[in-house]
């Protein structure tokens, strides 16, 4: 299956879980798509010190300063635990953050291609 598929279907799958109420559920897809989207960015520029799981991937994603302030805030909303979203001072849509986050990467890829 192509990253694109893998990641259009945990997207999918995480909108179903919250039309079902399932937040929990809804954020693990969110994450995978989202870790889906960043191996396929470190994939295609080789980017080196780069590995890990989906928190992994967020938590660089979070740190790095090199990504728009927007990007590195949806990485922190997305590797909120849903124990402690209630909590959090922000609200939280785990598609929409990842959404903008995986649409970031891709621009990056497409800004990087060859011609």
């Amino acid at each position: 299956m192509t990253p694109t598929a893998l990641i259009e279907r945990e997207l999918a799958t995480a909108e179903a879980a919250r039309h079902e109420r399932n937040d929990g559920k809804a954020r693990v897809c969110a994450r995978r798509a989202v870790a889906h989207a960043t191996e396929a960015w470190i994939a295609r520029l080789s980017i080196p010190g780069w590995h890990g799981d989906a928190m992994a991937y967020l938590r660089k994603i979070q740190e790095d300063a090199s990504f728009p302030l927007p990007i590195r805030q949806a990485a922190e909303r997305l590797g909120t635990p849903v124990t402690r979203q209630h909590t959090a001072p922000f609200a939280t849509d785990p598609v929409a953050d990842a959404r903008l986050i995986i649409a970031y990467l891709s621009g990056i890829l497409s800004e990087n291609a060859p011609q």
